[in-house]
């Protein structure tokens, strides 16, 4: 089973939610793209939507459409699986160290963060520079509440909303309202 794990890529290994090197060569050149196209689409002036979202399309690797106000930050760019009419307001980041799949209709307000890389708990092993990442899956009509931030390996169910300030350490179920930090449910939606 060693072997078999030397002979993954670090991307690879990063996907699989095992421990990676963050500092791969081909990590950062990915990284550096993703960096360069969020710095585009920051420095864009408002009104040029055309050239937004192509950039955002380029980005994601995706033909969805989508909107996402700047400041926006991600690591890659290509972990992130949108469904349609997907919008993110100002000062989104998502680390996308693992995939993040957001459903349509889905509606980030300002300064939500989305986490999938995570770093160990044992010192040594942090220190020594270990790094792991699981995927977040948020269901289609989701609302996240401004500066709500969603923690790795997590699930938030369609027809949810997370309320403003929550940090979601959890999987939320669909079809409920949940606030607070921790997140929890507070109430069902009909």
């Amino acid at each position: 089973m060693e072997s078999n794990q030397n002979q993954l890529t670090e991307k690879q290994k990063m996907l699989n939610g095992q421990y990676y090197n963050a500092f791969d060569k081909d990590l950062l050149k990915d990284r550096q793209r993703a960096k360069s196209l969020c710095q585009k689409l920051n420095n864009i002036p408002d009104g040029s939507q055309e050239e937004r979202v192509k950039i955002i399309r380029d980005l994601f690797q995706t033909d969805q459409d989508c909107w996402i106000e700047s400041p926006f930050k991600c690591d890659y760019g290509y972990n992130i699986q949108i469904g349609d009419n997907f919008y993110a307001n100002f000062g989104c980041v998502i680390l996308d160290c693992n995939i993040v799949k957001i459903g349509s209709n889905v509606k980030l307000s300002p300064n939500v963060q989305i986490y999938t890389a995570t770093h160990p708990i044992n010192v040594t092993e942090r220190i020594a520079g270990k790094e792991m990442a699981y995927p977040i899956e948020i269901g289609d009509n989701v609302w996240i509440g401004g500066g709500c931030i969603i923690l790795p390996g997590l699930k938030v169910g369609k027809n949810t909303v997370i309320g403003a300030g929550s940090v979601v350490t959890k999987d939320i179920p669909e079809n409920v309202v949940a606030v607070g930090n921790p997140c929890r449910v507070i109430k069902e939606i009909e």
